[in-house]
């Protein structure tokens, strides 16, 4: 190898290892539980892991834009409890109407959003601090609000049960239809035209990839910082009234650990914790790893503490897999001759496709030919350069060796 090779940096994006092994863990995982499971390959189970996804699902995509941003939210699982808690009691104890209590379920976990984004962009505590004293602070106010009693939402064919519909429609024959699943879909849809063609995703990306170059090309960290927790907070609370929906009975003092299947479902799909990077619909992929994983192990007849037990496994796998993500988009790795001339190839190649592209067919058949040669040439030039670098570095080791014995 020549000294005067080129060192390029490789940076990967966040997304690029997930793209292939995230749905590809899902399939895999699923095809395992149906094959081994028991009845687990039913439509019943299918509708199951659909329903248990939705409130996980919301919070997901709203921590999503927080780690994007460099910061942690512990706290999105306790105060959608909460907001959904203080909604139930809203209906049930102080004779509010559905429509109102829904709302105040949105307004109460929004807020809490906001309080986090002002304790990290304002007051400049730690993310991981504010956010578990928030949880603390949403699992006093739940119960609080509730004195410590459990919030009942109407059962499903009563009058005030309209909002149930929107999650699961279930027919006169009793047969039901996941509804929920368009609507996370589509807020999902929402939320990657936000983080993509919109300046609110810019600057959170752009903040999560460096806040100081961020502040200094005029961009206000502070305030983007804090819409990534008020978003948060907001998606919280319809994961609240997605899980009103499904579940009908909230009990004080819950969503402890919910928290941890949004983090990792953002992570198993490609978010970074160290900011910077993170897809939604990756996100969603996470997510339904994470509820198959909690409808299949009880197929298995592994009872609940063998569920928790593979749960951390997948959260700490995750982890790890971020970490070696983030360690290779910072590989720098040195282009030998033979990397040079094979990407100078692919380039005349590339050209040459997309002028056979827009040819006519008389001029087609010429560049077909061209684009063969160049090929055949390519591998041929390629191997040589390859052997020729082999050779090299054979007998660099074989005078280390030499140098080595005196």
């Amino acid at each position: 190898m020549k000294t005067d090779d080129t060192i390029e940096l490789k940076k990967k994006k966040g997304l690029s290892l997930q793209k292939m092994l995230a749905p590809l863990a899902l399939v895999i995982i699923y095809a395992f539980f149906s094959l081994f499971g028991r009845n687990f390959f039913s439509y019943i189970t299918l509708v199951n892991i659909l329903d248990s996804s939705y409130y996980i699902g919301f919070l997901a995509i709203g921590v999503t834009f927080v780690i994007i941003t460099g910061g942690i939210d512990l706290s999105c699982g306790t105060v959608m409890m909460a907001a959904t808690i203080i909604g139930g009691t809203a209906y049930k104890t102080w004779g509010w109407p559905m429509w109102l209590s829904l709302i105040l379920i949105i307004i109460v976990a929004t807020s809490f959003g906001l309080f986090n984004g002002i304790l990290v962009s304002r007051l400049k505590l730690p993310p991981f601090i504010a956010t578990l004293g928030t949880m603390m602070i949403s699992l006093g106010t739940g119960s609080i609000v509730s004195n410590v009693r459990s919030a009942t939402f109407p059962a499903r064919g009563s009058a005030d049960s309209w909002f149930k519909g929107i999650f699961k429609f279930i027919t006169e024959d009793n047969t039901s239809y996941p509804t929920g699943a368009i609507v996370l879909f589509g807020t999902a849809f929402i939320a990657y035209i936000i983080l993509t063609r919109t300046k609110m995703g810019r600057y959170i990306f752009a903040v999560g990839s460096n806040k100081e170059a961020a502040r200094l090309s005029g961009i206000d960290v502070a305030k983007w910082e804090m819409m990534a927790y008020v978003i948060s907070g907001f998606l919280a609370g319809i994961g609240g009234i997605a899980f009103a929906a499904v579940y009908t009975t909230v009990m004080p003092a819950q969503g402890q650990g919910f928290e941890l299947y949004a983090i990792a479902g953002a992570v198993i799909g490609g978010t970074s914790l160290s900011g910077g990077a993170g897809s939604v619909f990756g996100t969603m992929i996470g997510v339904y790893i994470m509820s198959v994983l909690r409808a299949g192990l009880p197929s298995m007849d592994l009872q609940s503490q063998y569920q928790t037990f593979f749960t951390g496994v997948v959260v700490l796998g995750a982890v790890m897999l971020d970490i070696y993500r983030t360690k290779k988009s910072s590989d720098v790795r040195i282009l030998s001759d033979s990397d040079k001339y094979k990407e100078e190839m692919l380039a005349k190649i590339s050209q040459l496709k997309a002028k056979e592209s827009v040819a006519d067919i008389a001029d087609k058949k010429a560049l077909q030919s061209e684009l063969a040669d160049l090929r055949r040439e390519m591998r041929t030039q390629y191997r040589t350069l390859r052997r020729e670098e082999k050779a090299q570095r054979a007998a660099l080791r074989k005078k280390e060796k030499e140098f080595a014995k005196k």
